[in-house]
């Protein structure tokens, strides 16, 4: 039976690069039968890479039949995987983000869990002499995913390997970094086609504290005025999302690449409470806070959540 490769709900480009990787390492190098797909649409920057570098859209899956063996990339967190996922069989985890637990395995897997900005990253170094035989493709991939992951190594989720893997990639592909991320950011930015329940969808993990329920949504871009444009209407879209997800809030933060600060939007006494609460700020009267370097929703965000 073949073997499917997936990451998180709203795969981003780490989401929708890492199942592209594995499948063809599991495929080429192991000699299986594995078929990278996607948990849901891939957002702009990962519809660039795939363009970028001639790939097919992985095709995306609903669900996981029971005994379906699987591969899970870039989480490990139940919230953001197929429903009936502990139902499947599955035969490894690789993942960059803290330990959540909630899974199941039918018996012991592989798993391979570090601090590293991105999954690519770690998939480089388990490939090793392998990579050597890489196609052109594969080695796109694994940068482009490294780079978004990393903000072009603004992130401080980024780490020397991080650094020098990429630049190594690039420099055997004959990519100038900050040209190719200055592309993939522009892509990011273009949000226009996206609904504001899709934007608050986009690029969002579901994380509880307090007794609260929050949907934790990031929206990376190079031109923030663009999306701050239709901060009205997605604050009054954000009750609606929040109760379709059966959350209690959604928390909407809009991340400057280049001036490295994000601006979150404070429709309510709650996400009041909780900017003023996680990141020693005040708010004021303002529907907006900025929160200068923050940047990383899995190390400066998330981490400080409180209500």
């Amino acid at each position: 039976m073949t073997t499917l490769v997936f990451g998180h709900k709203s795969p981003d480009t780490d989401s929708t690069g890492s199942p592209i990787i594995w499948a063809w390492y599991l495929n080429e190098v192991k000699g299986g039968n594995a078929e990278a797909v996607l948990l849901g649409e891939p957002n702009t920057e990962a519809a660039f890479m795939l363009e970028k570098w001639d790939l097919p859209k992985p095709r995306i899956i609903e669900g996981v039949e029971a005994g379906q063996p699987v591969v899970i990339v870039d989480t490990n967190n139940p919230a953001e995987l197929p429903d009936a996922v502990n139902d499947a069989d599955i035969k490894a985890i690789i993942d960059h983000h803290k330990l959540v637990g909630g899974l199941e395995t039918k018996g012991p897997i592989d798993i391979r869990i570090e601090p590293l900005a991105c999954t690519a990253t770690i998939m480089h170094k388990m490939i090793g002499d392998d990579m050597a035989q890489a196609p052109a493709w594969v080695k796109g991939a694994m940068l482009s995913c490294i780079l978004s992951d990393t903000l072009e190594f603004r992130s401080p989720t980024t780490t020397q390997e991080d650094r020098a893997i990429a630049e190594a990639l690039a420099a055997d592909l004959g990519v100038e970094i900050p040209a190719y991320a200055s592309e993939m950011f522009a892509a990011k930015s273009d949000v226009s086609a996206f609904s504001d329940a899709e934007l608050l969808r986009m690029d969002s993990k579901e994380y509880e504290v307090g007794g609260k329920k929050f949907r934790v949504s990031v929206l990376e871009t190079t031109s923030p005025e663009t999306v701050l444009s239709r901060k009205d209407s997605l604050m009054e879209t954000m009750p609606t999302v929040a109760e379709e997800d059966g959350v209690d809030q959604v928390l909407l933060f809009i991340v400057d690449i280049l001036n490295e600060e994000s601006t979150m939007l404070l429709p309510n006494d709650l996400t009041r409470q909780v900017a003023e609460k996680s990141f020693a700020t005040v708010c004021g009267d303002g529907d907006t806070v900025v929160l200068p370097g923050v940047v990383s929703r899995k190390k400066q965000i998330i981490p400080n959540l409180a209500v």
